[in-house]
Protein backbone atom coordinates (compact mmCIF):
# COMPACT_ATOMS: atom_id res chain seq x y z
CA UNK A 1 0.00 0.00 0.00
CA UNK A 2 1.36 3.71 -0.93
CA UNK A 3 2.21 5.21 1.85
CA UNK A 4 0.18 8.25 0.42
CA UNK A 5 -3.31 6.41 -0.44
CA UNK A 6 -6.15 7.84 1.21
CA UNK A 7 -7.97 4.81 2.33
CA UNK A 8 -11.86 4.55 3.63
CA UNK A 9 -12.89 4.57 6.90
CA UNK A 10 -14.02 1.05 7.12
CA UNK A 11 -10.70 0.00 6.15
CA UNK A 12 -8.74 1.98 8.70
CA UNK A 13 -10.66 0.26 11.03
CA UNK A 14 -10.38 -2.82 9.92
CA UNK A 15 -6.39 -2.27 9.74
CA UNK A 16 -6.19 -0.88 13.53
CA UNK A 17 -8.54 -3.94 14.90
CA UNK A 18 -6.24 -6.53 13.17
CA UNK A 19 -3.18 -5.04 14.92
CA UNK A 20 -2.40 -7.89 18.09
CA UNK A 21 -2.92 -6.62 21.75
CA UNK A 22 -2.30 -8.71 24.66
CA UNK A 23 -4.10 -7.30 27.76
CA UNK A 24 -2.23 -7.37 30.90
CA UNK A 25 -4.30 -8.56 34.39
CA UNK A 26 -3.91 -8.46 37.78
CA UNK A 27 -5.90 -8.78 40.73
CA UNK A 28 -7.78 -5.74 42.95
CA UNK A 29 -9.74 -5.46 45.71
CA UNK A 30 -13.39 -4.89 44.88
CA UNK A 31 -13.55 -0.64 45.36
CA UNK A 32 -10.13 -0.84 43.62
CA UNK A 33 -11.78 -2.58 40.66
CA UNK A 34 -14.64 -0.27 40.42
CA UNK A 35 -14.75 1.53 36.62
CA UNK A 36 -12.75 -1.17 35.36
CA UNK A 37 -13.08 -4.30 33.31
CA UNK A 38 -13.18 -7.77 34.48
CA UNK A 39 -9.86 -10.51 32.93
CA UNK A 40 -12.49 -13.06 33.09
CA UNK A 41 -15.31 -15.06 33.79
CA UNK A 42 -16.82 -14.72 37.20
CA UNK A 43 -18.57 -18.05 38.50
CA UNK A 44 -20.62 -18.20 41.73
CA UNK A 45 -19.14 -19.79 44.21
CA UNK A 46 -22.53 -20.37 46.10
CA UNK A 47 -26.31 -20.23 45.50
CA UNK A 48 -28.26 -17.24 45.47
CA UNK A 49 -30.14 -17.21 47.94
CA UNK A 50 -28.10 -19.39 50.20
CA UNK A 51 -31.02 -21.48 51.71
CA UNK A 52 -34.88 -20.63 51.66
CA UNK A 53 -35.67 -17.64 53.62
CA UNK A 54 -38.38 -15.67 54.39
CA UNK A 55 -39.37 -12.46 52.03
CA UNK A 56 -41.79 -10.92 54.91
CA UNK A 57 -41.95 -10.64 58.66
CA UNK A 58 -44.99 -13.80 59.42
CA UNK A 59 -45.35 -16.71 60.61
CA UNK A 60 -43.88 -20.10 58.68
CA UNK A 61 -46.18 -22.99 58.91
CA UNK A 62 -47.04 -25.82 56.94
CA UNK A 63 -49.59 -25.53 53.51
CA UNK A 64 -53.06 -26.26 53.93
CA UNK A 65 -52.54 -26.65 57.46
CA UNK A 66 -55.76 -24.72 58.77
CA UNK A 67 -56.37 -25.21 62.46
CA UNK A 68 -58.06 -22.52 64.53
CA UNK A 69 -54.59 -21.29 65.71
CA UNK A 70 -51.21 -22.27 65.40
CA UNK A 71 -48.90 -22.59 68.19
CA UNK A 72 -45.81 -20.44 67.77
CA UNK A 73 -42.47 -22.84 68.82
CA UNK A 74 -39.92 -20.34 68.38
CA UNK A 75 -39.16 -17.04 66.71
CA UNK A 76 -36.05 -17.00 63.76
CA UNK A 77 -34.36 -13.90 63.84
CA UNK A 78 -31.89 -13.36 60.47
CA UNK A 79 -28.68 -14.84 61.02
CA UNK A 80 -30.14 -17.45 63.66
CA UNK A 81 -30.47 -20.85 62.20
CA UNK A 82 -33.94 -22.21 63.48
CA UNK A 83 -33.98 -25.27 66.02
CA UNK A 84 -36.80 -27.00 65.75
CA UNK A 85 -39.15 -28.28 63.07
CA UNK A 86 -42.34 -27.39 61.88
CA UNK A 87 -45.70 -29.51 62.60
CA UNK A 88 -49.23 -29.48 61.89
CA UNK A 89 -50.82 -27.39 64.46
CA UNK A 90 -47.68 -25.31 64.47
CA UNK A 91 -45.88 -22.34 63.24
CA UNK A 92 -42.54 -20.03 63.80
CA UNK A 93 -42.47 -16.44 64.09
CA UNK A 94 -40.27 -15.25 61.42
CA UNK A 95 -38.39 -12.25 60.10
CA UNK A 96 -37.72 -10.90 56.65
CA UNK A 97 -34.25 -13.20 55.22
CA UNK A 98 -34.08 -15.44 58.43
CA UNK A 99 -33.71 -19.33 57.32
CA UNK A 100 -37.22 -21.06 56.86
CA UNK A 101 -37.20 -23.92 59.30
CA UNK A 102 -37.82 -27.59 58.71
CA UNK A 103 -41.22 -28.61 57.72
CA UNK A 104 -42.28 -25.28 56.78
CA UNK A 105 -43.27 -24.15 53.18
CA UNK A 106 -45.21 -21.07 53.74
CA UNK A 107 -45.10 -17.89 55.64
CA UNK A 108 -47.82 -15.37 56.05
CA UNK A 109 -47.58 -12.19 56.59
CA UNK A 110 -47.57 -10.74 59.87
CA UNK A 111 -50.39 -8.08 58.44
CA UNK A 112 -52.52 -10.80 57.81
CA UNK A 113 -52.49 -12.51 61.32
CA UNK A 114 -53.30 -11.62 64.74
CA UNK A 115 -51.19 -13.30 68.23
CA UNK A 116 -51.99 -13.41 71.50
CA UNK A 117 -50.43 -15.82 74.51
CA UNK A 118 -48.17 -17.85 72.09
CA UNK A 119 -50.37 -18.61 69.26
CA UNK A 120 -50.96 -16.93 66.22
CA UNK A 121 -54.63 -16.67 63.96
CA UNK A 122 -54.35 -16.29 59.98
CA UNK A 123 -57.09 -13.55 59.44
CA UNK A 124 -56.68 -12.39 56.13
CA UNK A 125 -56.19 -14.04 52.75
CA UNK A 126 -52.72 -14.10 51.98
CA UNK A 127 -52.27 -15.63 48.57
CA UNK A 128 -48.22 -15.21 48.76
CA UNK A 129 -45.71 -17.92 49.64
CA UNK A 130 -43.47 -15.15 50.71
CA UNK A 131 -40.22 -17.66 50.42
CA UNK A 132 -37.03 -16.90 48.75
CA UNK A 133 -36.28 -20.56 47.34
CA UNK A 134 -32.37 -21.40 47.34
CA UNK A 135 -30.53 -20.61 44.25
CA UNK A 136 -33.44 -19.09 43.01
CA UNK A 137 -31.49 -16.13 41.43
CA UNK A 138 -27.82 -17.92 41.04
CA UNK A 139 -27.11 -21.67 41.31
CA UNK A 140 -23.98 -22.12 42.70
CA UNK A 141 -21.36 -22.45 39.70
CA UNK A 142 -23.24 -20.55 37.45
CA UNK A 143 -21.31 -17.45 34.96
CA UNK A 144 -22.70 -14.31 36.21
CA UNK A 145 -20.32 -11.69 35.09
CA UNK A 146 -18.74 -12.06 31.49
CA UNK A 147 -15.19 -11.42 31.14
CA UNK A 148 -14.40 -7.56 29.90
CA UNK A 149 -17.78 -6.23 31.68
CA UNK A 150 -17.28 -3.09 33.28
CA UNK A 151 -17.63 -3.37 37.00
CA UNK A 152 -19.66 -0.94 38.41
CA UNK A 153 -21.98 -0.52 41.46
CA UNK A 154 -24.30 -3.42 40.45
CA UNK A 155 -21.75 -5.40 40.01
CA UNK A 156 -19.67 -4.97 43.02
CA UNK A 157 -22.74 -5.35 44.82
CA UNK A 158 -23.22 -8.68 43.54
CA UNK A 159 -19.07 -9.61 43.97
CA UNK A 160 -19.40 -8.93 47.21
CA UNK A 161 -22.55 -10.78 47.44
CA UNK A 162 -20.67 -13.22 46.74
CA UNK A 163 -18.15 -12.93 49.36
CA UNK A 164 -15.51 -12.04 46.33
CA UNK A 165 -13.20 -9.54 48.73
CA UNK A 166 -11.06 -9.59 45.03
CA UNK A 167 -11.09 -9.81 41.60
CA UNK A 168 -9.26 -10.35 38.35
CA UNK A 169 -9.64 -7.19 36.08
CA UNK A 170 -7.12 -5.67 33.16
CA UNK A 171 -4.74 -3.40 33.93
CA UNK A 172 -4.90 -0.17 32.60
CA UNK A 173 -2.92 0.55 29.97
CA UNK A 174 -0.48 3.84 29.57
CA UNK A 175 -1.50 6.19 27.16
CA UNK A 176 1.09 8.76 26.83
CA UNK A 177 0.18 12.23 24.98
CA UNK A 178 2.74 14.41 23.21
CA UNK A 179 1.50 17.48 21.92
CA UNK A 180 2.98 19.48 18.55
CA UNK A 181 2.54 22.99 17.51
CA UNK A 182 4.94 26.06 18.54
CA UNK A 183 1.80 28.00 18.20
CA UNK A 184 0.44 26.32 21.62
CA UNK A 185 0.77 27.53 25.35
CA UNK A 186 -0.55 25.50 28.43
CA UNK A 187 -3.67 26.73 29.99
CA UNK A 188 -3.23 29.75 32.92
CA UNK A 189 -0.81 31.56 30.68
CA UNK A 190 -1.05 34.60 28.33
CA UNK A 191 -1.47 34.24 25.15
CA UNK A 192 0.54 36.32 23.07
CA UNK A 193 -0.08 37.23 18.44
CA UNK A 194 -0.32 34.15 16.94
CA UNK A 195 -0.64 31.65 20.19
CA UNK A 196 -3.47 29.59 21.06
CA UNK A 197 -4.18 27.10 24.41
CA UNK A 198 -3.06 24.07 24.23
CA UNK A 199 -6.70 22.14 24.51
CA UNK A 200 -6.03 19.40 23.15
CA UNK A 201 -3.63 17.44 25.73
CA UNK A 202 -7.14 18.37 28.26
CA UNK A 203 -9.21 16.53 25.43
CA UNK A 204 -6.99 13.64 25.10
CA UNK A 205 -6.40 13.08 28.96
CA UNK A 206 -10.23 13.15 29.67
CA UNK A 207 -11.14 11.01 26.78
CA UNK A 208 -8.68 8.24 28.14
CA UNK A 209 -9.64 8.68 32.16
CA UNK A 210 -12.90 8.06 30.90
CA UNK A 211 -12.21 4.69 29.36
CA UNK A 212 -9.70 3.67 32.87
CA UNK A 213 -6.83 4.33 31.26
CA UNK A 214 -4.01 6.36 32.75
CA UNK A 215 -2.91 9.05 30.33
CA UNK A 216 1.15 10.50 30.39
CA UNK A 217 2.02 13.62 29.87
CA UNK A 218 5.02 13.01 27.90
CA UNK A 219 6.10 16.37 26.41
CA UNK A 220 5.05 19.33 24.30
CA UNK A 221 7.25 19.62 20.79
CA UNK A 222 7.83 22.98 18.45
CA UNK A 223 7.21 22.22 14.88
CA UNK A 224 11.01 20.93 14.19
CA UNK A 225 11.96 17.38 12.98
CA UNK A 226 14.27 16.72 14.95
CA UNK A 227 13.31 18.47 18.20
CA UNK A 228 9.83 15.86 17.59
CA UNK A 229 12.09 12.55 17.02
CA UNK A 230 13.61 13.05 20.00
CA UNK A 231 11.09 13.30 22.43
CA UNK A 232 9.58 10.09 20.63
CA UNK A 233 12.71 8.53 21.35
CA UNK A 234 13.16 9.62 24.55
CA UNK A 235 9.33 8.67 25.98
CA UNK A 236 7.67 6.19 23.66
CA UNK A 237 9.48 2.90 25.83
CA UNK A 238 7.05 4.56 28.85
CA UNK A 239 3.60 4.36 27.38
CA UNK A 240 1.73 1.02 25.60
CA UNK A 241 0.25 3.47 23.57
CA UNK A 242 1.45 6.94 21.86
CA UNK A 243 -0.70 9.62 20.69
CA UNK A 244 0.84 12.40 18.85
CA UNK A 245 -1.45 15.51 18.56
CA UNK A 246 -0.77 18.06 15.53
CA UNK A 247 1.73 18.20 12.86
CA UNK A 248 0.61 15.25 10.28
CA UNK A 249 -0.84 17.63 7.53
CA UNK A 250 0.99 18.68 4.40
CA UNK A 251 2.33 22.22 5.64
CA UNK A 252 6.23 23.20 5.57
CA UNK A 253 5.74 22.68 9.22
CA UNK A 254 3.97 19.07 9.91
CA UNK A 255 7.09 16.77 10.82
CA UNK A 256 4.89 13.99 12.68
CA UNK A 257 5.10 11.62 9.99
CA UNK A 258 8.88 12.02 9.53
CA UNK A 259 9.41 11.73 12.80
CA UNK A 260 7.99 8.44 13.46
CA UNK A 261 9.70 6.99 10.45
CA UNK A 262 12.76 8.39 11.71
CA UNK A 263 12.18 5.84 15.32
CA UNK A 264 11.79 3.13 13.69
CA UNK A 265 7.84 3.32 13.58
CA UNK A 266 6.60 1.72 10.90
CA UNK A 267 3.27 3.56 9.01
CA UNK A 268 0.01 1.72 8.58
CA UNK A 269 -1.64 4.31 6.85
CA UNK A 270 -1.06 8.08 6.94
CA UNK A 271 -4.89 9.33 5.65
CA UNK A 272 -8.43 8.56 6.02
CA UNK A 273 -11.17 9.44 3.92
CA UNK A 274 -12.79 10.71 6.95
CA UNK A 275 -14.16 14.52 7.95
CA UNK A 276 -12.81 15.82 10.11
CA UNK A 277 -9.15 14.14 10.66
CA UNK A 278 -7.79 13.24 7.01
CA UNK A 279 -4.69 13.11 8.04
CA UNK A 280 -4.18 10.91 10.67
CA UNK A 281 -1.55 8.05 10.73
CA UNK A 282 -1.66 4.75 12.53
CA UNK A 283 1.87 3.29 12.92
CA UNK A 284 3.45 0.57 15.44
CA UNK A 285 6.90 -0.01 16.45
CA UNK A 286 7.08 -3.85 17.70
CA UNK A 287 3.92 -4.37 20.34
CA UNK A 288 3.95 -0.33 20.99
CA UNK A 289 1.21 1.71 19.06
CA UNK A 290 1.61 4.72 17.90
CA UNK A 291 -1.21 7.71 16.41
CA UNK A 292 -0.38 10.53 14.72
CA UNK A 293 -3.60 13.03 15.04
CA UNK A 294 -4.68 16.67 13.72
CA UNK A 295 -3.95 19.98 15.88
CA UNK A 296 -7.74 20.93 14.86
CA UNK A 297 -9.16 20.43 18.65
CA UNK A 298 -13.08 18.91 17.05
CA UNK A 299 -10.88 16.15 14.92
CA UNK A 300 -8.35 15.21 17.45
CA UNK A 301 -12.03 14.79 19.56
CA UNK A 302 -13.68 12.62 16.66
CA UNK A 303 -10.76 10.43 15.73
CA UNK A 304 -10.34 9.05 19.24
CA UNK A 305 -13.66 8.62 19.59
CA UNK A 306 -14.11 6.61 16.17
CA UNK A 307 -10.50 4.81 15.84
CA UNK A 308 -8.46 5.18 18.97
CA UNK A 309 -11.13 3.88 22.25
CA UNK A 310 -12.03 0.93 20.39
CA UNK A 311 -8.11 -0.20 20.95
CA UNK A 312 -7.82 1.09 23.99
CA UNK A 313 -10.86 -0.51 25.16
CA UNK A 314 -8.88 -3.73 23.21
CA UNK A 315 -6.24 -3.40 25.91
CA UNK A 316 -8.57 -3.19 28.72
CA UNK A 317 -10.26 -6.43 27.45
CA UNK A 318 -13.36 -5.11 26.52
CA UNK A 319 -14.93 -5.76 22.83
CA UNK A 320 -16.28 -2.45 22.51
CA UNK A 321 -19.59 -1.40 20.19
CA UNK A 322 -21.12 2.04 19.62
CA UNK A 323 -23.95 2.98 21.23
CA UNK A 324 -26.16 3.63 17.87
CA UNK A 325 -29.16 5.21 18.26
CA UNK A 326 -32.27 5.44 15.67
CA UNK A 327 -33.38 9.06 15.45
CA UNK A 328 -35.15 11.44 13.09
CA UNK A 329 -33.12 14.25 12.08
CA UNK A 330 -34.75 17.89 12.40
CA UNK A 331 -33.40 19.65 10.00
CA UNK A 332 -32.02 18.86 6.15
CA UNK A 333 -28.18 17.96 6.13
CA UNK A 334 -26.12 19.30 2.84
CA UNK A 335 -22.42 19.41 1.89
CA UNK A 336 -20.94 20.46 -1.16
CA UNK A 337 -18.50 17.45 -1.88
CA UNK A 338 -18.87 13.94 -0.37
CA UNK A 339 -15.66 12.61 -1.04
CA UNK A 340 -15.62 11.37 2.65
CA UNK A 341 -17.29 9.89 5.35
CA UNK A 342 -18.46 12.70 7.55
CA UNK A 343 -18.55 12.94 11.39
CA UNK A 344 -21.06 15.72 12.05
CA UNK A 345 -22.06 16.58 15.87
CA UNK A 346 -25.69 16.86 17.00
CA UNK A 347 -27.88 16.80 20.39
CA UNK A 348 -29.95 13.82 20.77
CA UNK A 349 -33.05 13.87 22.66
CA UNK A 350 -35.99 11.57 22.52
CA UNK A 351 -35.62 9.84 19.42
CA UNK A 352 -34.74 13.17 17.89
CA UNK A 353 -31.29 14.03 16.35
CA UNK A 354 -30.92 18.21 16.13
CA UNK A 355 -27.54 19.17 14.07
CA UNK A 356 -25.21 21.09 16.03
CA UNK A 357 -24.15 24.60 14.46
CA UNK A 358 -21.05 23.76 13.41
CA UNK A 359 -17.72 25.62 11.70
CA UNK A 360 -15.20 23.51 11.07
CA UNK A 361 -12.73 21.31 12.94
CA UNK A 362 -11.48 23.72 15.48
CA UNK A 363 -15.28 24.43 16.32
CA UNK A 364 -15.30 23.32 20.11
CA UNK A 365 -17.98 25.30 21.33
CA UNK A 366 -20.47 23.06 18.98
CA UNK A 367 -18.55 19.89 20.50
CA UNK A 368 -19.20 21.14 23.50
CA UNK A 369 -22.99 21.05 22.84
CA UNK A 370 -23.24 17.67 20.70
CA UNK A 371 -23.98 13.95 22.79
CA UNK A 372 -24.01 11.86 19.46
CA UNK A 373 -22.12 11.86 16.22
CA UNK A 374 -24.25 11.59 12.79
CA UNK A 375 -21.94 9.41 10.45
CA UNK A 376 -22.82 10.80 6.80
CA UNK A 377 -21.34 7.79 4.10
CA UNK A 378 -18.90 8.82 1.54
CA UNK A 379 -20.84 9.67 -1.24
CA UNK A 380 -23.63 11.15 0.04
CA UNK A 381 -24.29 14.95 -0.37
CA UNK A 382 -28.04 15.74 1.43
CA UNK A 383 -29.71 14.34 4.21
CA UNK A 384 -33.40 15.92 3.96
CA UNK A 385 -34.89 17.17 7.04
CA UNK A 386 -36.94 14.74 8.96
CA UNK A 387 -35.33 11.45 7.51
CA UNK A 388 -34.39 8.52 9.82
CA UNK A 389 -31.01 8.15 10.44
CA UNK A 390 -28.38 6.46 13.38
CA UNK A 391 -26.38 8.34 15.43
CA UNK A 392 -23.62 7.60 17.25
CA UNK A 393 -23.83 8.37 21.33
CA UNK A 394 -20.30 9.60 22.78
Amino acid sequence: MSEKLLIGVEEAEKIIASFPVTPQNETAALLTAQNRFLAQDIASPLAMPEFNKSAMDGYAYISGDDPPTFKIIETIAAGTPPRLAVTPGHCAKIMTGAMLPPGADRVVKRECTREEKGFMKIIAENRNRNIRFQGEDVQAGQTVLSKGTLLQAAQIALLASLGLAEVPVACAPRIGIITTGSELIEPGGSLQPGQIFNSNFYSLAAQIKALGAVPLALGHSADDLEATTTLITARLGECDMLILSGGVSAGDFDYVPAAMKKTGIALHFEKIAVQPGMPTVFGSRRDKIVFGLPGNPVSTFVIFEIFIKPMILRLLGHAFQPLVLPAQLTEGFRRSQATRTAFIPVRYQDGQAAIVSYHGSAHLHALSRANALLRVPAGQLSIPAGSSVHVRYL
